[in-house]
């Protein structure tokens, strides 16, 4: 969601128990707490919780400076707020208050124990209630944890197999709690990513690599698991389950040493969580015949994010136009235009870098830093640490 001048977005995270969640958010949230990001990065990121904050803090410098890998989280779904703003020190323009002033994203991690052991009672209601918190998101994240692929070199089926089993059963046994009198949801996470946790471990894996085992070894596990989630969503022919690809490491591990500067895939989370669904969603939008209320939802939260991109000059115009494209351009807060999305979609690195430097010009600083993020993406894929769908 979004205020006038805030972009809110949720990523859900899902990884059986010791597949290093706990460590994958320490990783992420420590760096940005270190002397000297807010003025490398333009920006700041708070914890919205002090107590969440401090000890995501704890967890990743016990990581930097004495080897200590934190504790997993067990049995209880928990949902960070990190607040993204303008680094303190940079100015603003006084005659003029930027299109956004601040991004939240909220991480929603779910307990792996929850996909492979039974619960009951209030452990049953707390898995419901946090599976609940996390269907406004966006993007989802299936973790393969790398180490049990190394464990099972030569016959990957097997853990790939029951890795896809347990997610598909963990969903399959929420069904009836969170469909609404059976009916499918508009609102639900519509791209599943399946990430290499712990991606240190395969160094010599790129991304198009991991993509190719899951796909000869599980390819049939994860279309079993895609056709569940199709069957909890509306229209879900605008979906993506297992098309898109990433690694992920939150450091080296050594005996004795965990080197947290060399991270792979992490930085991506954000530029993931803040502009891929804005990709993507306009693309299904202008692409497919959907359902009035699937159609709405995602020109909504396109326009949110183009909106937060000042739906960057270069490339846009107000313009009014006549029928289905006005209703369109109504869609997304009659700002823009079809014509003017398809050039966001269509635009060329040269084309972004001209937009973020306008943008800094305005001293329009998140806004240049979102703009940043989809140029951080196309780098990550010409690195082979992310593969994004072509659909």
């Amino acid at each position: 969601m979004a205020t006038k001048n805030r972009l809110e977005q949720h990523i859900a995270v899902f990884g059986e128990s010791g597949s290093g969640k706990t460590v994958l958010i320490s990783s992420f949230f420590g760096p940005t707490q270190e002397d000297g990001y807010g003025e490398r990065n333009l920006f700041d990121v708070v914890a919205d919780d002090t107590g969440q904050g401090a000890k995501l803090f704890q967890n990743y410098l016990g990581m930097r400076n004495s080897a200590r890998v934190p504790e997993p989280n067990k049995f209880k779904s928990i949902s960070y707020s990190f607040s993204m703003k303008r680094a303190k020190g940079l100015s603003s323009n006084p005659k003029k208050r930027p299109p956004v002033d601040e991004v939240r994203l909220v991480w929603h991690d779910y307990p792996g124990e929850w996909f492979t052991q039974r619960v009951e009672g209030e452990e049953a209601t707390r898995r419901v209630d946090g599976f609940r918190a996390l269907l406004g998101s966006d993007v989802a994240v299936l973790l393969v944890d790398a180490q049990l692929l190394l464990d099972n070199d030569g016959q990957e089926e097997a853990y790939l197999k029951s890795l896809f089993r347990n997610y598909r059963a963990g969903l399959e046994s929420l069904r009836d709690d969170i469909l609404d009198d059976g009916k499918p949801l508009v609102v639900f996470p519509r791209i599943w990513i399946v990430a290499l946790s712990k991606s240190d471990l395969m160094p010599d894996t790129d991304v198009q690599q991991f993509k190719e085992l899951i796909i000869e070894k599980s390819a049939g596990d994860l279309d079993q698991l895609r056709k569940i989630i199709e069957g909890l969503v509306a229209a879900p022919e605008a979906l993506a389950v297992g098309e898109d690809f990433l690694l992920l490491s939150s450091a080296k591990f050594r005996p004795g040493e965990i080197e947290v500067s060399q991270r792979v895939g992490v930085d991506l989370l954000l530029p993931i969580a803040a502009v891929l669904p804005f990709e993507r969603h306009a693309n299904w939008a202008r692409t497919m015949q959907l359902p009035p209320k699937v159609a709405e939802h995602l020109l909504n939260n396109a326009g949110r994010i183009a909106t937060a991109l000042a739906l960057i000059a270069p490339f846009m115009r107000k313009v009014k136009l006549p029928g289905p494209i006005a209703a369109l351009a109504a869609g997304l807060g009659a700002l823009v235009s079809k014509e003017a999305i398809d050039k966001v979609l269509d635009a060329g690195r040269a084309k972004l870098e001209e937009a973020k430097a306008e943008a800094l010009a305005r001293h329009n600083y998140l806004t240049a830093v979102l703009t940043r993020f989809r140029i951080d993406l196309e780098d990550a894929e010409h690195a082979k640490v992310l593969l994004r769908s072509r659909k």
